[in-house]
């Protein structure tokens, strides 16, 4: 992750290996070209990005940031065979900077894999979420499925992408322009999914012939913002942390005040239009870390000014969502059906045996021919934690809050460096996501975790220097001004 070479000899130049690598990709372009245009095309594309990630390594974290929010709602096997196209690109700039990093490796080098606490923190949940189940299962004579291997990857794949961000992203001028490329694509899922809950400008069409989830075109009728991630929770989520990244960029900077303030205007109308009542919760969730961070409770008195004007922005939406208290039982259907799921399809099997300390499977879904999709998924995040790998998923994930929480708040003090507005970003991400896993399994949604593992990468970059960070040695930080605070080689 953030292993670094070590070697007393020059480092070799890679000139005769791309050499011999152009030769070969010339003779095989050759070939496609007069067999398969198309796929030539694609492949000169391919070529062409994967010399300018070589040249320059940033690149790799700005596609992973800037692309994934935009196509992360597109099916696995729609566009590229066996995966998401989010999930294709970070497959492809990893390979791209590995094999720069093998191409480049001194001569007689000692490769040093060193950790931080956050992510031991971050591997320990990737195993306890994978390994674990899937040995306890054996152990227990239950054979996986694939949808089994499928869900013990999804944590590993966060992990590739966190990887690809904090090895390609090492000054504060490239995390600065990280941090825009994230703000400038969450708005553009913001307006779009904006547009989609208030059904304007034709988008709900635009989006059905790639964005409808298992090909569910009813996904799509609903009066929700799920955008180009198809999932309006999700989308939620990504906009309060970024809303939380302008807050950031405004404060350390004081520049740039109206684009700033329109996009988090953006930030605020699409989580509203989102339509999920856990998703405004998250939005007060996050306004509030943000002011905290920021020693400025004060602001908060602001904050149902702004709330009210969102939400008769989007009133449309917001009516048709209170509707759904016009029940029997007086509760939304979605409520009432979500218990109902968790009562007969996993708490039962959970609580038997000794299921609540080894986990059931780390598929997190079950099939029902009946449901629109298929499957009913389990619409609880702890639910999930202890279904997908017992007692030693969720300690690992309640350990991780604890160390991430800890680390990001002295990363962020005073905002020292553009590293510190990531962490303000993550730090937000994560308090917000502990408090809505009560309702879904924040923690690995799609796009949203995606923007999360690369902000807690982007906050470990050092402050004040173009290098490396230096190791976390554990220390606590000198209790120094924090206007005179430097924050330069703090690792998470």
């Amino acid at each position: 992750m953030s292993g670094y070479l070590e070697s007393r000899r020059a480092p070799v130049t890679p000139a005769a290996a791309l050499v011999v690598v152009t030769a070969f990709a010339a003779v095989a372009l050759g070939v496609v070209v007069a067999r398969i245009p198309v796929m030539a095309a694609g492949a000169v594309a391919a070529v062409a990005l994967g010399a300018l990630i070589w040249v320059r390594p940033a690149t790799a974290a700005l596609l992973v940031i800037g692309v994934t929010p935009l196509v992360a709602g597109i099916d696995r096997d729609r566009l590229v065979p066996g995966l998401r196209p989010n999930e294709a690109v970070v497959v492809f700039v990893a390979g791209v900077l590995a094999l720069r990093a093998v191409a480049m490796m001194p001569l007689g080098h000692r490769l040093t894999l060193r950790l931080s606490k956050v992510e031991w923190t971050l591997v320990a949940m990737a195993v306890c979420a994978s390994f674990v189940p899937l040995a306890f299962m054996y152990v227990r004579g239950r054979h996986p499925t694939g949808d089994d291997f499928s869900h013990a990857l999804v944590l590993w794949k966060f992990l590739v992408g966190y990887a690809v961000v904090r090895a390609s992203v090492t000054t504060q001028s490239q995390v600065r322009w990280a941090l825009v490329t994230s703000v400038v694509t969450a708005a553009v899922v913001a307006v779009i999914g904006i547009l989609q809950a208030l059904d304007l400008l034709g988008v709900r069409e635009l989006l059905r012939p790639l964005y409808t989830p298992f090909g569910y075109d009813a996904a799509l009728e609903q009066p929700r913002g799920g955008s180009t991630i198809g999932l309006p929770a999700a989308t939620a989520d990504l906009l309060v942390m970024n809303l939380a990244v302008v807050a950031g960029l405004w404060w350390k900077a004081r520049r740039h005040p109206v684009l700033l303030l329109g996009a988090g205007g953006v930030f605020v109308l699409g989580t509203f239009a989102a339509a999920e009542f856990s998703s405004a919760l998250g939005l007060v969730v996050g306004v509030v870390c943000v002011a905290a961070a920021l020693r400025r409770l004060d602001l908060l008195k602001y904050a149902p000014v702004g709330g009210a004007i969102g939400l008769l922005a989007v009133w449309p939406v917001v009516e048709h969502r209170l509707a759904g208290f016009q029940t029997v039982h007086g509760l939304p259907v979605s409520w009432t059906t979500r218990l109902t799921n968790l009562q007969t399809y996993f708490w039962p099997e959970l609580l038997s045996g000794n299921n609540l300390l080894l986990g059931v499977r780390p598929a997190a879904r079950v099939e029902v021919a009946s449901e629109g999709l298929g499957y009913v998924w389990i619409e609880s995040g702890y639910t999930w934690l202890l279904w997908g790998g017992g007692l030693p998923l969720f300690a690992s994930y309640v350990v991780f809050l604890v160390v991430s929480l800890r680390w990001l708040w002295r990363r962020i003090g005073g905002l020292p460096s553009w590293s510190s507005v990531a962490a303000l970003g993550a730090f937000t991400g994560i308090a917000v996501g502990a408090v809505l896993m009560n309702f879904d399994p924040h923690l690995t949604y799609r796009a949203a975790a995606d923007c999360l593992f690369s902000l807690l990468a982007l906050a470990a970059v050092a402050g004040a220097a173009n290098g490396p960070s230096p190791p976390d040695t554990g220390a606590e930080p000198a209790r120094t001004d924090i206007a005179n605070r430097r924050t330069t080689g703090e690792r998470p």
